[in-house]
């Protein structure tokens, strides 16, 4: 017969190997390796008063500015930082971005299609709003040069999502 001591030093003991085994499978797992990290950022963008993205939107650099207002459809009299977010690419697996914590009403999903190559990841992304996927692509995203998404109406502007390739791993 076991006694209760041993029986529990036992379990523990099972339990510990287990877990042990679980890290050691996720640290050597080549799908699960990481191999970069994309920023995503939220902006808000409007030609009428910037205020109405709320007190704790930023006002951009002039050299964020000059990015956005690069491209034609981008082109608008203020912008503001509303919330960015960093994440982990990894090799084979999906991958989600919440910038604007706690609200789910922006996310984005990515995963690599193709081996990564010097200084870009070839993604597949995906744009949800409201819960809703609304954009699918496939892009390669490259080190220094965000992806800029127009989004929805909001407040009298629009929402910029800017996605940007910020390390990558070898």
């Amino acid at each position: 017969m076991i006694s209760k001591r041993s029986f529990l030093c036992h379990l523990c003991l099972v339990v510990l190997l287990a877990i042990s085994a679980t890290i050691t499978h996720a640290q050597t797992d080549p799908a699960g390796a990481e191999i970069g990290t994309i920023n995503v950022t939220v902006y808000y963008a409007t030609n009428g008063d910037p205020t109405a993205a709320g007190q704790r939107a930023e006002k951009v650099s002039e050299k964020t500015k000059t990015k956005l207002s690069a491209a034609k459809s981008l082109q608008f009299k203020h912008y503001r930082y509303l919330a960015s977010e960093s994440k982990a690419v990894f090799k084979s697996y999906e991958n989600w971005s919440q910038p604007l914590k706690p609200s789910d009403e922006v996310l984005v999903r990515f995963e690599t299609r193709l081996a990564p190559t010097k200084n870009e990841i070839p993604l597949s992304i995906d744009l949800w709003l409201s819960r809703k996927k609304v954009l699918k692509s496939d892009v390669t995203i490259k080190s220094g040069q965000p992806l800029y998404i127009l989004g929805p109406e909001w407040r009298g502007g629009r929402l910029i999502i800017a996605v940007e390739l910020i390390s990558q791993k070898s």
